[in-house]
């Protein structure tokens, strides 16, 4: 089962509150957030509405507001909130042992879904 997933590094590498990106090769660019609410989501990187660069926008619960104009993002399910519309790409996402694991084929096969996160504890 540990196969199916990607070992990214420990949960300590995010400071509460931030994104870190992470980089992949042939696909789109991921932001993995870690929430003050000590959530972690994975999502591709790049805005709905103009391509801002959601790893560098305010984290709140479990929204990320684009730092270019100000929409707002669902960390659970990548969907813009409010009257915006559109949705980014979410990688199933989940945590064990203090280490953080992304599914291997929707990072590589670039089956990034719009669906909700997985964390567990």
């Amino acid at each position: 089962m540990i196969g199916d997933w990607l070992d990214i590094g420990p949960v300590g590498q995010i400071e509460a509150g931030t994104a870190r990106t992470l980089p992949v090769e042939g696909a789109q660019e991921l932001a993995i957030f870690h929430t003050l609410r000590g959530e972690f989501f994975a999502i591709v990187n790049a805005c709905p509405h103009k391509k801002g660069p959601l790893s560098q926008g305010i984290v709140h619960g479990d929204v990320v507001t684009c730092p270019l104009h100000n929409w707002n993002i669902s960390l659970r399910d990548g969907r813009a909130l409010g009257d915006d519309e559109g949705c980014v790409p979410t990688i199933p996402l989940r945590v064990d042992a203090g280490r953080i694991y992304l599914l291997r084929a929707a990072v590589l096969g670039g089956g990034a879904e719009a669906a909700p996160a997985e964390a567990e504890a």
